[in-house]
């Protein structure tokens, strides 16, 4: 659950090296999967009581994408099974998402008890913009728009054709929205909030883009996807940087989204170019989250021209 106080936590940081030594499940991957040519990406995990519910994306032909609802055990985190009543949600008949319905990141708001999520939205063309929906079923089942607009849209120059890829982190009464600018540019790492009171009364950050890479060669040509987790005095943000070819998974932490310190061990997760996997080619979309007493790592990866999602486990909560 991302729902979450720094008052209610231990004091104590999360050592980098917790955030360094995930290892994908081989024997499982691809854990959601669609037949190439399709997509099965853009997903994000929230796990209530025992169990772990995924709400993900199927890319079709001609970049189509519709949104997706899965579910597996906590204990068993690959036995995923889909949702009957899939696709949960389609493009709209008109407006910003009339084409593409991707990238969704749900969240329960403590204000009502509703399950909220934030979604790419896009015409058949530029710009990606982000969208809010709400849950009508309670159970991830059915969902709708909370307003036809976006919520974050392409506005500025430095995401002129994407404020998309959303996540998000509640701390007290504050949406906390990092998502991927876009321009003609490298792409880059932007922040913005909500109150709980009106999750769709959105403010940027002015000081965007408060990322755009650490400088080192492995993600000197641009950050994005950019995935939250709140900690013990950090926020820490687990991203997609490109070095020219490969995207990789690296990890900085924050308290104020303006200062960075990076894990010395960046990147923490990179594809094995010389297997035959289904994530060899690369990696985005590295949501870390706890399960049954362990860090894990939802993301995609990509064999030639497809994306997929597996899971990769990590360290155990406590030391």
């Amino acid at each position: 659950m991302v729902n979450v106080t720094f008052d209610t936590m231990p004091k104590e940081p999360i050592p980098f090296d917790k955030f360094a030594v995930f290892e994908p499940l081989d024997d499982v991957n691809p854990i959601l999967a669609c037949q190439p040519p399709e997509w099965g990406a853009a997903a994000h995990a929230m796990v209530i009581d025992d169990t772990v519910h995924y709400l993900w994306a199927r890319r079709k032909l001609n970049n189509y994408w519709m949104l997706m609802h899965s579910t597996a055990p906590t204990k068993r985190p690959w036995q995923v099974e889909h949702d009957p009543r899939n696709p949960v949600l389609l493009p709209a008949d008109f407006g910003f998402d009339d084409f593409t319905v991707e990238y969704p990141f749900p969240f329960l708001n403590p204000i009502d008890n509703k399950l909220y999520a934030y979604y790419l939205g896009r015409q058949k063309r530029p710009p990606k913009q982000t969208g809010l929906i709400v849950c009508k079923s309670g159970d991830f089942g059915q969902w709708q728009r909370v307003v036809q607009s976006p919520v974050i849209a392409a506005t500025a120059e430095y995401e002129r054709q994407g404020a998309s890829h959303p996540s998000v982190a509640v701390v007290n009464d504050t949406i906390h929205i990092i998502y991927t600018g876009e321009s003609a540019n490298a792409p880059n790492i932007c922040r913005a909030t909500a109150p709980t009171t009106n999750p769709a009364n959105v403010s940027k950050d002015p000081a965007n883009p408060i990322f755009i890479g650490s400088g080192q060669a492995w993600d000197s040509c641009g950050v994005r996807e950019a995935e939250i987790l709140v900690g013990p005095s950090y926020f820490h943000i687990f991203y997609g940087g490109l070095d020219g070819k490969v995207w990789r998974i690296g990890h900085v932490r924050t308290k104020d989204f303006l200062n960075f310190e990076f894990n010395p061990q960046n990147p923490i997760l990179s594809p094995d170019r010389h297997s035959a996997t289904w994530d060899r080619d690369g990696l985005l979309t590295p949501q870390v989250f706890h399960m049954d007493g362990y860090y894990y790592m939802l993301y995609a990866g990509k064999k030639g021209n497809e994306w997929q999602t597996g899971l990769a486990k990590g360290a155990t909560i406590a030391d």
